[in-house]
């Protein structure tokens, strides 16, 4: 299984390349930044201090979307940066809940994701591809460039169009029937339209924290650290139940439920420990939907998930032990769910 890194781009700068480079030495593959630009530092600028800093890391958002920036420009930055360190780059895609809203703009429709995809994709490789009725193509880009493209999604047609054109499913929970239910519907649209299921990468991204044991203070603890991240998960959930309705045949309950007391939100807290806007996750949907607890219950758990298919777990690392979470995961459970 690999492992990666998701941090906000809050500054300085300089310390989300410091905790990146901890992260590889430490035994992580892939380092990830929300992309919002109303909210924090530019992604982009700062991909390239990481890349520069590190060795093997694969960079990447979780994730841009195609409405921010032009999907020519998207690619190119892909590529440029491939083309200065290397095939390092991964283009997580999604709706832009946060980039988008705060900035007065709804977030983008699926078929507008499904053409950035296809043009983000091809530009990043150099090959040719029609933007809006014109043939276009980046003459720099050299042979064996490569920019894989992954969305996240949650809904049904968001996971089906995953299957069918993603080559990465970004699932932003951990809980495992909802793990084993969405990851078999996007490899089930893969098999529909004649795709090998295992050429589409599975990356469940969820908060971790490791406590020193199981006792019920320090699990408080860590529950109120990672709590912020059913709020942020609850924004796709209400726009999914706003499409669907409540108890719908196409979303199971248990992503539903929880989030009936949700009384509103405030992106100025989005994805950070003591969300004011979060009191109304409740304990039990941050230990499904988060790995906390001593290092023996993240072996176990990441172990489970990779038994349903899981690629890669992204660590949420924004909380009051973003370094002790990186070096437990270096010292004893990286080690242990891959002996």
């Amino acid at each position: 299984m690999d492992f990666g890194l998701v941090l906000q781009t809050d500054p300085p700068a300089s310390r989300v390349v410091d905790l990146m480079k901890r992260a590889e030495r430490n035994g992580f593959t892939y380092g990830w930044t929300f992309d919002s630009a109303v909210l924090w530092q530019e992604p982009f600028v700062i991909y390239s201090q990481i890349l520069a800093q590190t060795d093997q890391l694969t960079v990447g958002p979780m994730v841009t979307n195609p409405g921010t920036r032009t999907w020519e420009v998207t690619a190119s930055t892909f590529a440029t940066l491939n083309d200065m360190y290397g095939n390092r780059t991964v283009c997580g895609i999604g709706r832009g809940d946060s980039a988008m809203r705060v900035a007065g703009r709804k977030p983008n429709t699926l078929a507008r994701i499904s053409e950035a995809m296809k043009v983000i994709r091809a530009l990043g490789r150099g090959e040719e591809t029609d933007l809006g009725g014109t043939p276009i193509r980046l003459p720099w880009v050299k042979p064996g460039a490569e920019l894989p493209v992954w969305m996240a999604a949650y809904g049904p047609k968001a996971l089906k169009m995953t299957g069918e054109e993603a080559d990465g499913f970004i699932l932003q929970l951990a809980d495992l029937y909802l793990t084993e239910f969405m990851v078999k519907a996007v490899k089930d649209a893969a098999v529909a339209v004649g795709r090998d299921p295992d050429e589409v990468t599975i990356c469940v991204a969820a908060p971790a924290y490791v406590t020193d044991d199981d006792s019920p203070e320090a699990l408080a603890h860590a529950r109120e650290q990672c709590r912020w991240f059913g709020g942020m998960v609850g924004n796709h959930v209400a726009d999914l139940v706003s499409r669907y309705g409540e108890h719908s045949a196409q979303i199971p309950d248990e992503l539903t439920d929880y989030i009936k007391a949700r009384e509103g939100y405030d992106y100025a807290h989005h994805g950070r420990s003591g969300n004011p806007d979060t009191q109304f996750v409740p304990d039990e949907i941050v230990d499904r939907f988060c790995l906390i607890g001593p290092v023996e219950a993240h072996i176990e758990k990441l172990n489970a998930l990779r038994a349903l298919g899981v690629d890669q777990f992204a660590v949420y690392d924004m909380h009051d032990a973003q370094e002790a979470t990186i070096d437990a995961y270096g010292s004893k459970v990286i080690p242990a769910v891959n002996a």
